[in-house]
């Protein structure tokens, strides 16, 4: 098992290894590449994905894990932010709002194959849609369906369900582009992942290793919940195991600056949570391969 769970982890940690050198060294600024990777590479791999993806109510199950996987935290935490006085709209979007897109995906088909791209992608989305919505709502007071519609992950996503629920095939060279354009968008999310943890501060430690304990814990609770109340085939279980307990996405220091929500110690969260993922990573994946079945 032990060396099932290296060969699963060591390309990514590998990659993200790479994209660390080259931001510590060659100091590349990956600002324009994460711009590239959102708006273009993501949309095409969310696209082909879901454009193919066979659709029904057999994806209710996975989507009702994935709204306890992401609501139930918000919900968690509030009793949590009460009795150790922390800031709610600080703490709360980085127990809800996980590494989906950077870390999820590679480490899903990295461990069960091609079949899980479809599940992860489907996983992505919705979290990605719920922290431009839910999200947004939480810190500010404006209209999140504006952002939305602007964000090019989003637009593919509606289009490519829309065309799929409707069984409209796909233009086949159109089909086969976008899967080809989409192929970087895993490797570029684990080079910017390595990348930012050039900006890992000391100071920030404490503040990081809270944020992982709770992200740990709600995660736990929410993965209890699901186990017991929804039915999932046995990789989509194994594979909530994982998504309820990965570390923030970056997408929560974006929106903390953008809002002045204690960005630097939302910083903090999000670079040592991902960062201590080099320790949680094979004890989780150890607990998903071996335990669920």
């Amino acid at each position: 098992m032990s060396e099932q769970v290296v060969g699963i982890l060591f390309p990514m940690f590998a990659i993200a290894l790479v994209g660390y050198i080259v931001g510590r060294w060659i100091k590349t600024d990956f600002r324009p590449v994460n711009r590239l990777n959102m708006d273009v590479f993501a949309p095409a791999l969310v696209f082909s994905s879901l454009a193919t993806m066979p659709l029904g109510t057999a994806q209710l199950p996975l989507l009702g894990a994935a709204a306890i996987a992401v609501l139930l935290p918000g919900l968690l935490m509030l009793p949590v932010c009460y009795l150790f006085r922390l800031n709610y709209q600080t703490w709360a979007p980085s127990t809800m709002f996980r590494n989906s897109g950077n870390l999820a995906i590679p480490l899903f088909t990295y461990t069960f194959g091609q079949t899980a791209m479809a599940p992860a992608v489907l996983l992505f989305v919705f979290s990605s849609c719920a922290q431009v919505s839910i999200g947004l709502a939480m810190l500010s007071k404006g209209n999140p369906l504006k952002v939305m519609l602007r964000m090019p992950v989003f637009l593919a996503s509606v289009l490519a369900l829309m065309m799929n629920l409707c069984h409209l095939p796909v233009w086949k060279p159109l089909l086969d582009a976008t899967s080809l354009l989409g192929q970087p968008a895993v490797p570029v999310m684990l080079l910017s992942l390595g990348a930012q943890m050039c900006h890992i501060r000391l100071d920030g430690l404490k503040t990081g290793v809270l944020c992982t304990l709770l992200s740990l814990l709600t995660g736990a609770i929410c993965f209890t919940v699901i186990h017991l109340f929804i039915p999932l085939p046995a990789m989509q279980l194994q594979m909530m195991v994982l998504f309820t307990m990965l570390p923030p996405a970056v997408m929560n220091y974006l929106f903390a600056e953008r809002f002045n929500t204690e960005p630097q110690k939302v910083a903090s969260m999000v670079l040592f949570s991902n960062f201590f993922t080099v320790f949680t990573l094979p004890l989780l994946l150890t607990f998903a391969l071996s335990v669920i079945s």
